[in-house]
C-alpha cells in the first residue's frame, strides 16, 4: 500500500495540472493529507462512494498519462543515472568512457 501511495503521489506531482480542480482536491486530500473517504465525502457533501469512484477514475487517468508520457519513469531513470555519475566522480580515477556513456543515456531521456 505504501508503494502505491508513493507512486500516486509522484504521478499526481507530474500530472496534477491535467486534472480537474475537483480531482486535484480529492487526490490531494486522500493521498497527501491522508484524509479518509468519509472525511472527504463530508467536506464536499457527497457520498463516500462518489469520492471512492472519483479517486479510482483519477488513479486510472494518472496511470494512463504515465503510460503515454512516461514522465515518472524518465525521472526515475534520470535519478539513477545521476547517482551513478556521482559515484563515478567519487572514484579516484573516474572512467571517462563510463561518464560519456552515462551522459549519452541521460540525453536519450529527453
Amino acid at each position: 500500500m505504501l508503494e502505491k501511495t508513493t507512486r500516486m503521489n509522484y504521478l499526481y506531482d507530474f500530472y496534477y495540472s491535467l486534472l480537474t480542480p475537483k480531482q486535484q482536491s480529492y487526490m490531494s486530500l486522500y493521498y497527501l493529507d491522508d484524509y479518509s473517504l468519509g472525511e472527504i465525502a463530508e467536506e464536499y457533501d457527497v457520498s463516500r462512494q462518489a469520492v471512492y469512484d472519483n479517486i479510482k477514475r483519477t488513479e486510472a487517468m494518472l496511470e494512463e498519462y504515465e503510460e503515454k508520457l512516461q514522465l515518472f519513469q524518465k525521472f526515475q531513470e534520470r535519478t539513477k543515472l545521476i547517482k551513478y555519475v556521482k559515484e563515478l566522480l567519487n572514484e579516484e580515477n573516474p572512467s571517462k568512457q563510463a561518464m560519456l556513456e552515462t551522459v549519452a543515456e541521460l540525453e536519450k531521456l529527453d
